[in-house]
């Protein structure tokens, strides 16, 4: 499959054909499978975050490395960036490195 050029944003979630359409922080180069996976990780981050905000509501006092709803979330924003690295464009895979959060 041929892959084409996508504009991502991880802060809302989205993935865009057309670079006009909403801002993004990092563009990748993707077949609709590619596409397909990473909206798998972006529902998966989604739920976590639900799930994180009602437990917040519910039990103030938790610890953020003592709640599951948080490992979940974060690995799940680690599996986004991993697949964006191994998607993105030259520039994108810089500015991932530089965020050191794949080490």
């Amino acid at each position: 499959m041929d892959k084409k050029r996508y504009y991502v944003s991880v802060q809302s979630g989205t993935i865009m054909e057309s670079q006009g359409d909403a801002s993004y922080e990092l563009e990748i180069d993707a077949t609709p499978d590619d596409i397909d996976r990473l909206k798998e990780v972006f529902e998966e981050l989604e739920n976590f975050d639900q799930a994180s905000a009602i437990q917040t509501a519910l039990a103030l006092g938790i610890a953020y490395h003592n709640d599951e709803s948080n490992d979940g979330y974060d690995y799940y924003l680690k599996e986004a960036y991993a697949l964006i690295n191994e998607l993105g464009t030259k520039e994108t895979k810089q500015h991932i490195g530089s965020m050191n959060i794949l080490s």
